[in-house]
């Protein structure tokens, strides 16, 4: 049997992409499983949710913006630090990049690394790549939370971190007032979980509450459709964290049985496909996936670096 395409290499196909407007000056783009960004209208300012993978692609995000506001973007806020969400940086000229401490840390630790490995795996979405100036560094940040008066009567958006979850660093940005929530990576709506750096005990339980918790009518999540109502939105939070516990399940059933990682994967390929695997990037991810569950297992708490070498010779142990 042929081997498979390795991570997203052979996904070369465009997604339709859809602007939603979620509720006044609210504003999300999703595409067909493809990561989701969006923007949120201050009086006379913008903050920007989630960069692109590069600056041509932050620009085409912008054109469809500026059909319905041509404020400037004040704030650009970073959930986290994959290249996929934060090399697009320099196209929204933003006063002030915000990210989390730990976001920080993570792109001086591995931010050029991280940048090669996705690019290796997600070419498509790297549109003209030598767009990108260099690693996307936060001019802003904080480690519990942080509001911003949107002015007039559009009241505050809060940025929040809530735990250890898809990496160190994840933030969402809440709106009370409209109740809408951007979660970033944290939740998924129909789409697989990436999780080669993640919390997954942190993840599936606290974090995942406190996400919860809100008690969102809208989520914008990663990737995937975007749940409106709260009945929708919490089964999108428990459908994430039901791949999750899965995952743990059947990784930890494998390690404690003394068996290798080559069967760690295929135990929980097996528990997942029928539910998840049709759903976008989900055999791209699962070898990442199972690898650092089972570094978890085995102690290590910091997840390793994923380099263009490291990615290639998992997704041979595990896919080839």
């Amino acid at each position: 049997m042929a081997a498979k395409p390795f991570a997203s290499s052979a996904d070369l196909v465009e997604k339709t992409e859809t602007l939603e407007v979620l509720a006044d000056g609210v504003y999300a783009l999703t595409a067909e499983g493809d990561p989701n960004v969006g923007a949120i209208e201050g009086e006379d300012f913008l903050v920007a949710f989630e960069a692109r993978a590069t600056p041509v692609a932050a620009r085409d995000w912008l054109t469809q913006l500026r059909e319905h506001t041509d404020k400037p973007v004040k704030y650009l806020v970073l959930s986290h630090y994959h290249a996929v969400r934060v090399l697009g940086a320099s196209a929204y000229d933003a006063e002030v990049i915000v990210a989390h401490d730990n976001t920080r840390r993570l792109i001086e630790e591995r931010g050029k690394q991280d940048w090669d490995s996705e690019f290796g795996r997600m070419p498509r979405l790297f549109r003209d790549p030598d767009s990108v100036p260099g690693l996307t560094w936060p001019d802003l940040t904080f480690n519990d939370s942080m509001t911003i008066d949107l002015g007039g009567e559009r009241g505050d958006l809060v940025l929040q971190y809530c735990g250890r979850g898809h990496t160190a660093g994840d933030i969402v940005a809440w709106l009370p007032r409209q109740k809408v929530l951007f979660a970033g990576d944290l939740v998924e709506a129909e789409a697989a979980l990436y999780t080669g750096d993640a919390f997954h005990t942190d993840w599936s339980t606290g974090t995942l509450d406190r996400v919860k918790a809100f008690g969102a009518e809208a989520l914008v999540g990663g990737r995937g459709a975007v749940p409106r109502g709260r009945e929708a939105v919490d089964a999108a939070i428990e459908q994430t964290r039901d791949f999750l516990l899965v995952m743990r399940s059947k990784v930890g059933e494998a390690h404690g049985r003394g068996f290798g990682l080559k069967e760690a994967f295929e135990l929980t390929h097996q528990a997942l496909a029928p539910k998840f695997g049709a759903w976008p990037i989900f055999e791209h991810c699962l070898p990442f996936n199972v690898s650092r569950l089972w570094d978890e297992f085995e102690g290590i708490d910091w997840p390793r670096i994923w380099t263009a070498e490291r990615d290639r010779e998992v997704w041979d142990e595990l896919q080839g």
